[in-house]
């Protein structure tokens, strides 16, 4: 099975992690599920994706303390394979797993996700449970010097034929149950294992092949971030999204240092491949964090996330209460306009970053449609510029930058040869000024427009 040909564009959904924390249960899902069916799916928005823990029996009742309880009460399968806690999924009852909340997203024309984490459960290995396929049992198969430095639930696999088994009956299992998606963790990058024993690279080639024999097209999502550039190739070749930073969360300081991370993964984007920013931290966040807030992200900023994530092409997850949104966040989150720079044949690129401003053009191979965006990145109002000599120039050179392109032709030529501006935010209209696109931009701001004729 080929991974490309079923993510040929970047995923686009729901997380509950933003919101909900460890605790998410089956209604809550099935109301955001409910919403994106009736006011997001139309945009492109179809994946549905049940965040950390979601096996967990007793999560979130002592989040004052922990996370993610040591040794806490997990539902397991006699196959060492955690099941969905019956308590916060009732479908799941009777060994049935998510198998009718799949079915229950399918109906709705969305797509079914979960959550899981790199290894085989510790659980499982302290029972010394058969796995299905192998023949060592769960403890000789994991191991336990490979472990997760903030959450105790699971130990490494090993790289091993029995290995391999057990993730082939786990995708097994996950492709009978219906599920579309899987946002691995501990597997992208490691703040314990810089060098091995970490078994991310392994378990990450094991998981592709378990998916490739499961005949069941499951698009794999690798977390947390930051990824390492020079395993580019290798993320491309086993998985269909990376992150290319730690959890994102709405911080100024976190969107700002996005740009650097875009420009190093730009030229990685590609049809099943896609770099990925992480989620959009809109609207209502943190109720299973023990208090709820409103994104502390402002309209400006929130418009330079979502203009720089589609301009760079990154998989889209929202974050928020989707029961929540209001009027305005719906609107970030449904900009026809922007949102088909996400498309199959789109590329983007940097065209210039400083520490005050950044560029962004994205342009669709097919149509020949361009879009630019100008990014404010400093403290202050500003005015910014790029000329159309620049946007098909080379990227991050400075030659021809600032040139007039009609400099030394007549009035007449050069306004025939001007380009009518589309502001997508906005949707003002306006045009060229000497072959040069110039805004004012508000501090921490986007324009962008759609270049014509």
């Amino acid at each position: 099975m080929d991974k490309n040909n079923f993510a040929l564009t970047p995923p686009m959904g729901w997380n509950s992690y933003d919101y909900y924390d460890t605790t998410v249960n089956e209604a809550q899902v099935k109301a955001n599920a409910d919403f994106m069916a009736a006011h997001l799916k139309e945009f492109g928005w179809e994946y549905v994706v049940v965040d950390i823990e979601w096996y967990s029996n007793d999560a979130g009742t002592i989040r004052d303390r922990f996370q993610y309880i040591p040794f806490g009460d997990v539902e397991m399968d006699a196959y060492g394979r955690l099941q969905p806690s019956p308590a916060r999924f009732p479908s799941s009852a009777d060994g049935k797993g998510f198998a009718s909340l799949a079915e229950y997203v399918h109906n709705l024309g969305l797509k079914f996700g979960i959550h899981i984490m790199r290894g085989i459960p510790r659980k499982a290995a302290h029972e010394n449970c058969p796995v299905i396929g192998a023949g060592e049992t769960a403890n000789r198969i994991a191991d336990p010097s490979s472990i997760c430095i903030w959450n105790p639930d699971m130990y490494g696999v090993r790289d091993t034929k029995d290995g391999q088994a057990y993730y082939d009956s786990l995708l097994s299992m996950y492709a009978d149950w219906g599920v579309d998606y899987i946002k691995c963790d501990d597997i992208c990058d490691s703040r314990l294992y810089r060098e091995e024993p970490f078994l991310g690279w392994e378990e990450t080639r094991m998981l592709h092949r378990a998916i490739e024999k499961c005949g069941r097209p499951i698009v794999l999502s690798l977390s947390p971030g930051p990824a390492h550039i020079d395993r580019a190739w290798e993320y491309c070749k086993y998985a269909n999204m990376w992150r290319i930073t730690d959890d994102f969360w709405d911080d100024w300081s976190l969107l700002k240092a996005m740009f650097a991370r875009c420009e190093l993964w730009q030229d990685h984007v590609r049809a099943g491949c896609f770099p990925d920013c992480d989620m959009l931290p809109v609207g209502k966040l943190g109720k299973g964090f023990g208090q709820e807030w409103e994104t502390r992200f402002t309209k400006e900023e929130q418009r330079t996330m979502m203009t720089l994530w589609c301009m760079f092409r990154s998989p889209l997850m929202i974050g928020a209460e989707l029961t929540l949104l209001d009027e305005w966040t719906l609107s970030l989150l449904t900009n026809r306009e922007l949102l088909s720079c996400m498309g199959r044949t789109c590329h983007g690129m940097q065209i210039m970053r400083s520490e005050e401003q950044v560029i962004w053009k994205n342009e669709d191979t097919e149509s020949g449609r361009l879009c630019v965006a100008l990014f404010n990145i400093s403290d202050t109002d500003a005015v910014l510029s790029v000329t159309l000599n620049e946007l098909t120039g080379a990227r991050g050179s400075d030659d021809g930058a600032g040139i007039d392109e009609n400099a030394g032709r007549s009035g007449a030529e050069g306004a025939e040869s001007e380009k009518t501006l589309y502001e997508l935010w906005t949707k003002e209209e306006s045009r060229t000024v000497s072959g040069k696109i110039e805004a004012a931009v508000p501090a921490h701001g986007v324009k962008v427009y759609r270049v014509g004729q």
